[in-house]
């Protein structure tokens, strides 16, 4: 489960369906990824992050919780 992410979208009244529409990507895709069952790839990360978080690192709002310094696990940055 990606923690960090759930609370900073509480915290900033972000829903999940807000993050599906700017993905265009189904509602429950976006709540697999959020639990943690899927990983969003880089490049979602990336934009999420910029629309929704812009002063926030990555490697926080994507930690999962099971592993603190994974970040969207199995993307490779150039």
């Amino acid at each position: 489960m990606r923690s960090n992410l759930k609370f900073e979208m509480k915290e900033r009244n972000i829903k999940t369906k807000q993050l599906a529409e700017f993905l265009e990507v189904r509602y429950a895709t976006v709540l697999d990824k959020i639990n943690g069952h899927y990983d969003f790839s880089y490049k979602e990360c990336v934009q999420i992050k910029r629309k929704f978080f812009p002063g926030m690192s990555m490697e926080y709002l994507f930690a999962l919780d099971s592993d603190e310094d994974e970040l969207c696990h199995n993307v490779k940055e150039a």
